[in-house]
């Protein structure tokens, strides 16, 4: 709880979780990218035939191929529109805003703890020695295992740098959680 609320008031932090965010929202859309440099290319052909129509080239097929573009051009703009509205994307200034409002809970209220708990943290598994927090970073994400952490751990990835920090040094800190 209180790594996540240092978190949440730390500027680096949120502007690093902001980047990522905005990374991940470009990779996961691998459709749109496709379609846009497919409109690109269908719009660079119905130029170059519209060139060779003024130029006096004007025969069945240069019409035919015109026609096949501009109905290609027509359902790409199509699919685009489709695939904006599916998954809109979220600005950097919003995710911002949005992460900025978790500053003002109160985490000694038990409404604000699980408010904050539910949104950021996707499992928590502890140790005799450590305490390892996986956060959720996507809507519908599902819960990480025993076995996802076991096999993590196993692939040589640590996750976060946080690993340094020690118990906390009240011994009913963890009732503060839940």
């Amino acid at each position: 709880m209180v790594i996540t609320m240092k978190m949440v008031m730390d500027d680096k932090a949120i502007e690093a979780i902001v980047f990522m965010l905005m990374e991940l929202q470009d990779r996961e859309n691998v459709n749109l990218p496709l379609y846009e440099q497919q409109l690109r290319e269908a719009d660079i052909a119905i130029q170059n035939l519209l060139n060779a129509i003024q130029q006096g080239i004007l025969t069945k097929s240069t019409k035919g191929r015109l026609e096949e573009l501009e109905a290609a051009k027509e359902e790409l703009e199509a699919r685009i529109a489709c695939e904006k509205l599916a998954k809109p994307k979220i600005s950097a200034e919003f995710m911002t805003f949005w992460l900025h409002r978790f500053r003002k809970l109160d985490v000694r209220q038990k409404a604000h703890r699980k408010m904050l708990i539910d949104t950021f943290i996707n499992a928590i598994f502890l140790y005799d020695d450590k305490m390892v927090i996986t956060f959720n970073y996507k809507e519908g994400t599902d819960t990480v295992t025993f076995d996802d952490l076991k096999a993590s751990s196993a692939a040589g990835k640590t996750g976060s740098d946080l690993d340094c920090l020690t118990a906390p040094k009240e011994p009913n800190s963890l009732d503060a959680v839940g």
